[in-house]
């Protein structure tokens, strides 16, 4: 059942519409007393994996809905207007929508619509909060958590079917995104990483993965794939490797590869001079599970981050 979840009007004659698709167990009329589950995406309007998610999870229940035993709420885009347009933030406002929650019910037309999101959400069992990294970064199927959630979280984000579940310190979390503002209020929200645009593998495991959270929770009986067991963060530290050298990145390894202390995993090169400007050096022996996809670099930026093999 697909429904209009917020309607705001703008400039212009346009109208900005975020919409669900609403699945409930086969002769049920109302959502009452069941768990729900809510996946959104398109948060931001260059991530565009989760849409492909979104279209799989809903065909797999729509097809199977007998098996379905919660409330399954789908968001494709929560951000339509920067999805029409391929922009990251919100169009015409210059700013990040993941940076606005929870909102203000009297603020600007942004700020409204964040809080009538955070209003939607509330009462949920659990949210799923999909992303697809940028054009600069690949990553590979990641759950991200906030250490100081980390003992709520981590047991349903290691159902999900990645390869990683990275549990951040305390100082990298932002109190304006939505997964924090979900968690603040009671509604458990796991934040993915997948890839960068389309990769069907990531998709159909993620999808695979949140059919097996919903059979945890007891809300799917239906078939699921056995998922794989990632790798856990949390007594494991990530080294990041940044440009000091403006130029071409041009990788020596591939994305998702384990590296070794010392060893070379890309050039950074200078077309004009036909010299190699730095050569990119893990300091630690791990998992490379973000990788720069976007070749030019200027000085700073992100070019790896990379997972520290377990202590022994």
């Amino acid at each position: 059942m697909i429904e209009d979840v917020i309607k705001v009007k703008m400039p212009v004659g346009e109208s900005l519409v975020i919409r669900k698709n609403r699945h409930l167990p086969d002769n049920v009329a109302s959502a009452e007393g069941l768990k729900r589950l809510c996946v959104v995406s398109g948060i931001h309007g260059d991530e565009l994996e989760g849409q492909y998610i979104c279209y799989l999870l809903n065909k797999v229940v729509r097809e199977k809905s007998e098996h379905l035993k919660g409330v399954l709420d789908v968001y494709p885009a929560l951000n339509p207007m920067g999805i029409d347009t391929i922009q990251r933030g919100f169009p015409g406002f210059d700013l990040d929508m993941n940076r606005i929650f929870p909102g203000r019910t009297d603020g600007a037309a942004t700020e409204w619509v964040a809080s009538k999101l955070i209003q939607e959400f509330k009462g949920a069992e659990m949210a799923i909060d999909i992303h697809a990294s940028n054009i600069f970064l690949r990553e590979i199927p990641q759950v991200r958590v906030n250490i100081n959630t980390a003992d709520k979280l981590v047991k349903y984000a290691s159902m999900l079917d990645v390869d990683f579940v990275w549990v951040h310190q305390a100082s990298t979390v932002l109190e304006s995104t939505l997964a924090y503002s979900l968690n603040s209020i009671g509604v458990k929200t796991l934040v993915v990483e997948a890839g960068m645009r389309i990769t069907q593998d990531y998709c159909q495991r993620l999808v695979n993965g949140i059919l097996n959270l919903m059979q945890n929770l007891g809300m799917w009986d239906g078939p699921v794939q056995p998922v794989k067991q990632p790798i856990v963060s949390l007594d494991r530290s990530v080294s990041f490797v940044n440009a000091e050298e403006p130029g071409v990145f041009v990788p020596t390894v591939r994305h998702s590869d384990n590296v070794r202390r010392g060893e070379i995993f890309g050039r950074i090169v200078d077309a004009l001079s036909g010299e190699v400007r730095q050569e990119c050096v893990s300091e630690v022996d791990g998992l490379l599970f973000t990788l720069r996809e976007y070749p030019i670099v200027n000085k700073g930026s992100l070019i790896a981050r990379i997972l520290q093999e377990e202590r022994r």
